[in-house]
């Protein structure tokens, strides 16, 4: 295998062993680089087809939950990619047809569909496995890259564009430059073309945050300040980690009247934010922490774990039985839910039965956690914040948002919440905020000194709350607030959120634990040049320079 997509990358080089850091094998990861060179065939006819009126939305959900599936930690499954990848054949060679049939030419002779075998499969799968063969691009590393750039950049998309989906909001406009990216990546394509296309990706990366802003918010309101408890009563219960919050609501509705109560873990604790969820009794909180340490946290949980997205890791033989997945979630082994029919809910009565022959929970702590300063209810409490700023109450702003992970450097996160000085706001949203989001850091004037927005998508909020202060003081350019960046990241969705914040105009972002492995010396000097991205120091020297502006 070689795969250089997050951030805990062997060495920030590549995994290129039997297996990643992550977990994920050498056969899972490279059924993923044929299911990605199959996207891109798909991207490749799409993209080509719309001039003549061509355009399947069921084609474009497709991609959009293959390059999803293909994020970190979302599914281990051989058997899922290998369907997959011979779905997504039958769909790349219907557009072809598709694209014939409406008078387009092709101006190449493509294989026959009909010759696809064993034979070829095996033959491609040993290719893609020795790293050699038709899958290997030949390009210099500049170019590889930049088209890293773009595909990670797709894949933390296509989450947010699939989770807006399942609650029923969609973006033609989204899906098709999706479908032209993959096929300029499918497609010979130069530096400055590639260039270009990252902006694009980030630009496009904002209107993919905002569609999900608008789907969460439609439909289960805008989030709004919440106290969420962390401990836990003496009821079976059920552990939902992940982003969906279409699946949650559907665990609710069925978990209700059964004594079984349900419980936020990771990213799913600002689901509690949404008024909508307040009706639920069952919710009765967050238990436990980041994504990485579900391993002994599930062990204690003593119930059923439902993973609706990514941040599953491989789970100990002890507790495998009690691991569900659903949607594009998937490890061999593991139970997994089906997708929900149309005006149905997601059937979770397996999960359920098994949470009712189970022991409650064992507590890992008794206390709270405050949360729901999107972007709405920020701008309600402008007046203040304002105020605050003007009176000197507040000298500076640090979003410190993104993801977390296991490596120890990433106490650093740590160390700068509690080294900032007491007039500093804490902007922050998804799961790095677990590094500090317990501590006792008080508040300014009754604003709290850590402003939870909500998931790593939730980025797009604190985007919208500087762009508002901007405004709000009269600036040209949002650089000059009183704003840092110390942004973590993970994965994939990380780098969208990257490139979105650089699309709208904000500079001098750090970034860590580490710079990207995939970005090649020069692609780095040209995001350091023209972006002003830079690496972390200590923590002590990190805080002194963004308290100093710099």
């Amino acid at each position: 295998m070689f795969c250089n997509q997050c951030q805990e990358t062997m060495k920030n080089t590549a995994c290129n062993l039997a297996r990643g850091v992550c977990g994920k094998p050498a056969e899972t990861a490279s059924l993923q680089d044929l299911l990605l060179h199959v996207c891109k065939g798909i991207g490749f006819w799409a993209d080509r087809a719309l001039p003549l009126g061509v355009y399947s939305e069921d084609d474009a959900i497709f991609v959009t939950k293959m390059l999803f599936a293909t994020i970190t930690n979302a599914n281990f499954s051989v058997p899922d990619f290998e369907r997959w990848i011979v779905e997504g054949l039958a769909r790349r060679e219907a557009l072809r047809l598709t694209y014939v049939a409406a008078g387009g030419e092709i101006g190449f002779t493509p294989p026959d569909a009909a010759t696809w075998n064993a034979a070829d499969e095996g033959a491609i799968r040993a290719a893609a496995m020795s790293g050699k063969g038709a899958l290997t691009e030949i390009a210099d590393e500049d170019i590889r890259s930049l088209k890293a750039l773009v595909l990670y950049g797709l894949k933390g998309m296509a989450a947010y564009v699939e989770h807006a989906y399942a609650i029923g909001l969609s973006s033609r406009p989204v899906f098709e430059f999706m479908f032209g990216a993959l096929a300029k990546l499918a497609d010979g394509i130069g530096k400055d073309a590639l260039i270009q296309l990252v902006l694009d990706t980030g630009k496009v990366g904002v209107d993919a945050m905002a569609l999900l802003d608008r789907a969460n918010s439609g439909t289960y309101g805008s989030p709004r300040v919440t106290k969420v408890r962390t401990g836990v009563r003496h009821r079976p219960g059920i552990l939902i980690s992940g982003h969906d919050l279409r699946d949650l609501h559907d665990l609710l509705e069925q978990t209700r009247g059964t004594g079984v109560d349900v419980y936020t873990h990771g990213e799913m604790l600002p689901a509690h934010y949404y008024p909508f969820f307040e009706k639920y009794d069952n919710l009765y909180g967050n238990y436990g922490n980041a994504w990485w340490k579900q391993d002994t946290e599930i062990e204690k949980f003593h119930g059923p774990a439902l993973f609706t997205s990514n941040c599953l890791v491989p789970p100990k033989e002890s507790y495998k039985h009690r691991v569900f997945t659903t949607g594009i979630v998937g490890f061999e082994d593991c139970p997994h839910i089906p997708d929900r029919q149309p005006g149905k809910m997601k059937d979770f009565s397996a999960v359920i039965e098994m949470a009712k022959t189970c022991q409650p929970p064992e507590a890992l702590e008794d206390g709270e956690i405050v949360g729901g300063f999107a972007h709405d209810q920020v701008f309600a409490l402008a007046d203040t914040v304002v105020g605050a700023v003007k009176s000197g109450a507040i000298k500076r702003f640090v979003v410190m948002a993104g993801c977390d992970g296991r490596q120890p450097k990433r106490s650093y996160y740590t160390d700068v919440a509690q080294k900032l000085p007491k007039d500093t706001v804490i902007l922050t949203a998804g799961c790095a905020k677990y590094r500090y989001n317990k501590l006792n850091l008080g508040d300014i004037g009754g604003i709290p000194r850590v402003l939870d927005a909500g998931q790593c998508n939730d980025s797009y909020s604190l985007a919208l709350v500087a762009l508002k202060l901007k405004e709000i003081f009269g600036l040209d350019d949002v650089n000059k607030l009183p704003i840092s960046f110390d942004i973590a990241w993970y994965e994939q969705k990380a780098v969208l959120v990257l490139l979105a914040l650089l699309y709208l105009g904000f500079r001098n972002i750090r970034l860590g634990p580490t710079l990207p492995g995939f970005l090649s010396s020069r692609v780095a000097s040209l995001l350091v040049e023209n972006f002003g991205i830079k690496g972390i120091a200590s923590a002590e020297e990190d805080v002194a320079a963004m308290v100093a502006g710099l």
